[in-house]
C-alpha cells in the first residue's frame, strides 16, 4: 500500500483502541502539520509506521495528563517527535507559558524520553534535512544492534557510516573512513548489497553511491 492508505491504517487503528479524552484529543490535535511530517519525513525513510503512537499521553509532572505529537517507542528506545507551528498564538504566549513549556520538555528528558522539534516550516521545506535527524537518531540504536548481528567488522562499519551520514554514501569515503583498498572497499560493498544491507543509489554498470537496504529499515 501508498502513504494514503497506510497513513488512514494507522490513524483508524489509533482512534479504534481510545476513548475519552484520548480519542478526543487524536481528532481534533492530529492536524495538517503532524499529517505532513509522516509524509515527507517519516514515510520516506521507513514506509511503516510501527513503534510510532499519535497523540501520545505521558503523566505530567504536576498530576496532570500531557499529550506528546508523536512518541516512537521500542524496548530501549523513547522518543518524543514534536511539530511547531507558528501562527499568532505564539505572540499571545504568556511568560508563564513560556516557562511551562520548558518545564514540560525538561521533565520529558528526566523521565528518559528524546525530545526532537521540528517546525512545521522544516517539515515544509525542508524535509530532507529532518529526515536525517530522525534517521541518525534512531540510527544510533541501529548501531548498536548492529553488534549482534554476524556482519564483518568492516561490513557493520560501512552500514554505521551511512546511518550517521544520513545520506548516500560513495565507495571513495567508505575508503577514506576505513583506509582500505579500492579493491577491499568494493568487496565489502558488493556483501552488502548481496545481504540487502545497502542498495545502489546511482549507477547502473558502475555504481557511484549506495543508500541503506530494507534488511536495514525492516528493523526499525
Amino acid at each position: 500500500m501508498g502513504f494514503e492508505e497506510e497513513y488512514q491504517a494507522f490513524l483508524n487503528a489509533h482512534l479504534q483502541a481510545r476513548s475519552g479524552e484520548r480519542f478526543r484529543r487524536l481528532q481534533e490535535g492530529h492536524n495538517q502539520a503532524e499529517m505532513l511530517f509522516l509524509k515527507q519525513v517519516w514515510w520516506p525513510l521507513f514506509y511503516h509506521f510501527k513503534y510510532l503512537h499519535p497523540e501520545y499521553e505521558v503523566d505530567d509532572f504536576k498530576d496532570g495528563k500531557r499529550f506528546l505529537d508523536f512518541a516512537y517507542i521500542r524496548p530501549s528506545m523513547r522518543i518524543c517527535f514534536e511539530i511547531d507551528g507558528y501562527g499568532p498564538h505564539l505572540k499571545n504566549i504568556s511568560r508563564w507559558q513560556f516557562s511551562d513549556n520548558l518545564e514540560r520538555q525538561n521533565q520529558l528528558v528526566i523521565d528518559g524520553w528524546t525530545v526532537i522539534r521540528f517546525s512545521f516550516d522544516q517539515v515544509k521545506e525542508k524535509p530532507r534535512r529532518c529526515q536525517q535527524v530522525v534517521q541518525q537518531l534512531i540510527g544510533r540504536w541501529l548501531g548498536d544492534e548492529l553488534d549482534q548481528t554476524s556482519l564483518s567488522l568492516f561490513e557493520k562499519e560501512v552500514l554505521r557510516l551511512v546511518i550517521r551520514k544520513g545520506e548516500d554514501i560513495s565507495p571513495t569515503e567508505v575508503e577514506k573512513y576505513l583506509k582500505l583498498s579500492d579493491k577491499t572497499v568494493k568487496k565489502v560493498l558488493s556483501q552488502l548489497v548481496e545481504k540487502k544491507m545497502l542498495i545502489p543509489g546511482s549507477g547502473t554498470k558502475r555504481i557511484r553511491s549506495y543508500r541503506l537496504g530494507n534488511q536495514v529499515k525492516d528493523p526499525v
